[in-house]
């Protein structure tokens, strides 16, 4: 059994975490991305924007052979600086397509609750996320 982090234990992480620089946008990979992207919100308060990317189901199996775009990037991120946010990273895959989509940005720092980023609140094997039912 994985043994999860409580949700007051994970929000305490969000409140303490240092960001370097001024965002101008948050961009959240759904579905993943939006829970945490709109903790980030409540402090930076910037424009937030969805990319829909799907790679894994609900139990974190590989759906697809590579991350597809499931519905066009449809507002302006051309010279912004963004704030890529993810739920969790674990090959890196999913972020750097998303990244790959986002070219023409004028900076991009990655923002995971658990795994390698930029910003990251945990880089555990095993993590529960205390929003996922």
């Amino acid at each position: 059994m994985i043994a999860g982090k409580s949700f007051e234990e994970v929000m305490q992480r969000f409140r303490e975490i240092a960001f370097h620089e001024t965002f101008d946008m948050i961009v959240a990979i759904a579905n993943g991305g939006i829970i945490p992207a709109a903790i980030i919100n409540q402090r930076l308060d910037v424009e937030i924007q969805l990319l829909k990317i799907n790679l894994r189901d609900q139990d974190q199996k590989q759906k697809y052979d590579s991350p597809k775009l499931i519905s066009p990037v449809n507002f302006d991120y051309k010279g912004k600086s963004i704030l890529l946010v993810e739920d969790r990273i674990k090959t890196g895959v999913t972020v750097q397509y998303a990244i790959d989509l986002l070219h023409g940005a004028g900076q991009i720092k990655t923002f995971a609750v658990n795994g390698k980023a930029d910003y990251s609140l945990y880089d555990e094997s095993c993590f529960r996320f205390p929003w996922i039912i």
